[in-house]
């Protein structure tokens, strides 16, 4: 494979996302870390798991978006492989297959390693949690019955990127339920939900053109805004809870820090003349809520030195 086709393949797979996917899974893990339940081992397969999932929506959307025309010249964000015309239909549809077994193999792996013979009606349950993970992938946008075509875009990623991947990855460290993860669980997923809904934001006039009907659409501008402003508040609250909760000392609330960068995030998109204003946010909020999850375990990690 030549170096131009290898440089498609990962424009495809758009690694620039990789930070958000992995943001529940390091919180999760992190966790699970200073409770004194960590395999490093399984730690590497979430990680590759989650990236496999990742990459696949990806392409996926590549997909989705280019045949049914949304990703198109008038499209605010960066240009798509499949609309730029660098890559045909049938070899996206063979690097999602490629991509869709990968993402299998590396889920029966990760379970496999994680739980015994003895735990096999639970290893069953994230088995089944791992092919709907999937499916979700490839649904988003693909076919005529793609959810994110029906506002249900923020619900699934609020679901997988935060209560699944902080739990998710706890309970394969663990095999333990801790109600309290519930809330920087809460955090992931609401953050995350945030890319998503100044994506929305960012691109609604033409997915209203191109009958892709999102949250920003049926809710208009200012109600997204203000949705918006709740997706991006309410973390600093739950997490908050959790390290009081949990009583943990002044580091734990090392995260606030980033009420600074998110507070003047939120001052531009309740300010914004254009939606192509938006799209240098979706880099920083993508980007903040990863390093907020590095903090937050960092932060517990110190206070308990």
């Amino acid at each position: 494979m030549s170096n131009f086709k290898i440089s498609i393949w990962l424009a495809a797979a758009r690694l620039r996302t990789l930070p958000l996917s992995l943001a529940g899974i390091f919180v999760g893990n992190g966790l699970a870390y200073l409770a004194g339940s960590f395999s490093g081992l399984i730690f590497f397969l979430s990680v590759l798991t989650t990236i496999a999932f990742q990459v696949l929506s990806n392409l996926a959307n590549d997909y989705g978006d280019g045949v049914k025309g949304t990703d198109n010249e008038l499209r605010i964000g960066p240009s798509r492989v499949l609309q730029q015309g660098l890559m045909s239909r049938k070899e996206m549809k063979k690097g999602i297959i490629i991509c869709t077994l990968l993402s299998f193999l590396l889920t029966v792996s990760l379970i496999t390693v994680s739980f015994s013979i003895s735990e096999l009606p639970i290893a069953l349950f994230f088995l089944l949690l791992g092919i709907m993970a999937i499916i979700s992938a490839i649904k988003y946008t693909v076919g005529s019955s793609a959810y994110g075509y029906f506002a249900l875009g923020d619900f699934f990623v609020f679901v997988f990127f935060g209560l699944v991947s902080v739990l998710g990855s706890y309970f394969l460290q663990s095999q333990t339920v801790v109600f309290e993860l519930l809330f920087p669980a809460i955090a992931m997923g609401l953050l995350s939900t945030a890319v998503l809904n100044l994506n929305n934001m960012r691109d609604v006039e033409n997915d209203r053109n191109s009958n892709k009907i999102t949250l920003p659409i049926l809710m208009g501008v200012k109600r997204s805004k203000v949705y918006h402003s709740f997706l991006v508040i309410i973390p600093f609250l739950t997490t908050g809870d959790y390290v009081f909760i949990n009583g943990i000392g002044a580091y734990g609330y090392l995260f606030l820090l980033f009420i600074f960068p998110l507070g003047k995030h939120l001052q531009r998109v309740w300010y914004y003349q254009q939606p192509r204003m938006l799209d240098p946010e979706l880099k920083k909020v993508a980007l903040t809520t990863f390093f907020f999850s590095i903090v937050l375990v960092g932060g517990i990690l110190i206070s308990r030195i």
